[in-house]
């Protein structure tokens, strides 16, 4: 009889360590466990792959174990838009992307990555936990995908080896690395410079063999990217807060409860409130990091990049999606 059980409590390991090779359909244990499969491109000490743990740790207790988050972190199930497509394609329930990623499937997540579009810290929090933001994570069902919740990265800044950007004349001429985003390319040209789209592991090698001459980003590039051993002038023009967005197919979503899909909003809303206290003090670290490294900090009046980034609005106001937005985000100043 102990032999029995014995072979029986193997069995129930190895099926433990299958975890992750299939849907949320297709892994289901004797217990009827549904197990969601989540997959990033971060390291296991980002931020956002701690508030991805709570994440799953809140799913697991409410559940009472029904449902599980196994999660794949360090891109090994692909980059951000490989994991978007296999979301849409079924084999990936849930990731976390970057708003600028999701632009080009679906056009009404451009409006994050126009220049300025938040007047500050506070102003982006209060916008993204609006009624429209919600509407807008909803608003893509039928294109395989829905958002559960937002996660903060900061505000988007420009960096360059030598040179501070203190105006926006600084910047032309200059070569400049963006995410590959039409907003993004358009926003760097309204402001002068000459837009580079190319993936961020790239960004470290060409900006030590002058490849491009500058980025954008936020703070903690200097550090987990190690830009700050070739970039020594960060200017903090706050050009851009692009939020991520933790992503879940629609064909998980829409298998599950009322009561699952409110437990799931529930944790993934708690998860968020988390990420912003623990970014916030990873960005204060990497600052000082970075200072001892040698990086300059300098902050540049904002209205000649806003002025310059203008015209911008103009164009985005005639699609209706991004009007509605715009509207909402500027009622909630």
């Amino acid at each position: 009889m102990k032999k029995i059980l014995m072979i029986g409590c193997l069995l129930l390991t190895l099926a433990a360590c299958e975890q992750g090779k299939g849907t949320s359909d297709e892994i289901q244990t004797a217990d009827d466990v549904k197990v969601l499969k989540l997959g990033h491109d971060l390291g296991k000490d980002h931020p956002v792959h701690l508030a991805l743990t709570k994440f799953a740790d809140i799913v697991k207790e409410r559940s009472g174990g029904k449902v599980v988050v196994d999660m794949f972190s360090n891109g090994v199930l692909g980059n951000e838009r490989e994991m978007l497509e296999q979301i849409q394609g079924g084999g990936l329930d849930i990731t976390k992307v970057s708003a600028a990623s999701l632009e080009s499937f679906a056009p009404q997540y451009s409006i994050f990555s126009l220049p300025y579009l938040f007047d500050d810290e506070a102003h982006y929090f209060q916008s993204m936990d609006s009624e429209a933001v919600n509407d807008l994570f909803m608003s893509t069902k039928d294109k395989g995908f829905i958002g559960l919740t937002w996660f903060d990265s900061g505000s988007r800044n420009f960096y360059t080896a030598d040179k501070p950007i203190l105006h926006p004349d600084d910047l032309k001429g200059l070569k400049i690395r963006v995410i590959d985003s039409r907003t993004q390319i358009e926003m760097l040209r309204a402001l002068g410079g000459a837009a580079t789209p190319m993936p961020y592991g790239e960004i470290y090698t060409a900006l030590q063999s002058g490849v491009i001459d500058g980025a954008e980003s936020n703070p903690t590039a200097l550090t987990t990217g190690k830009h700050g051993e070739v970039a020594k002038a960060f200017s903090f023009d706050e050009h851009t807060r692009i939020p991520d967005v933790v992503v879940m197919g629609s064909h998980v979503w829409n298998d599950l409860t009322e009561e699952e899909q409110n437990l799931l909003k529930d944790a993934a809303e708690e998860s968020t409130d988390y990420q912003k206290e623990i970014w916030a003090e990873a960005v204060e670290v990497a600052i000082e990091e970075a200072k001892n490294a040698g990086v300059e900090f300098y902050y540049p009046e904002k209205e000649p990049f806003r002025e310059a980034a203008s015209p911008l609005y103009e164009e985005y106001r005639k699609d209706k999606d991004l009007a509605t937005l715009l509207d909402a985000f500027n009622d909630s100043r």
